[in-house]
């Protein structure tokens, strides 16, 4: 019994590990409406970029739309810089709130 429970774990993390993968990509290095095809078709995407004043790099989790985001998230609008426009449109995850409901 403890073996067949241990082949199921060991099949579901085989299967399931792939799907947790996340591709992710240097925003300068991309124009907006590349990072805005990326981003649509992989749903998801992590995406770098310096720092507006010289610190260190940020990078967050872009997504394509509210189906990407957890059951108390919803996909707000921001902006990342790309080669062609420091100020391209995506949409990352942000909490719900009784004080912030979107």
């Amino acid at each position: 019994m403890r073996t067949i429970a241990a082949a199921l774990v060991l099949m579901t993390i085989t299967v399931a590990g792939p799907a947790w993968a996340i591709s992710r990509y240097e925003s300068l290095g991309k124009t907006c409406a590349s990072v805005q095809q990326l981003i649509a078709a992989e749903r998801a995407v992590i995406l770098r970029y310096p720092s507006s004043r010289g610190g260190p790099v940020l990078y967050d989790r872009y997504v394509a739309g509210r189906g990407q985001c957890g059951i108390s998230d919803y996909a707000s609008r921001t902006y990342v810089p790309t080669r062609d426009n420091p100020l391209c449109r995506v949409y990352n995850c942000k909490p719900s709130s009784i004080f912030n409901p979107h």
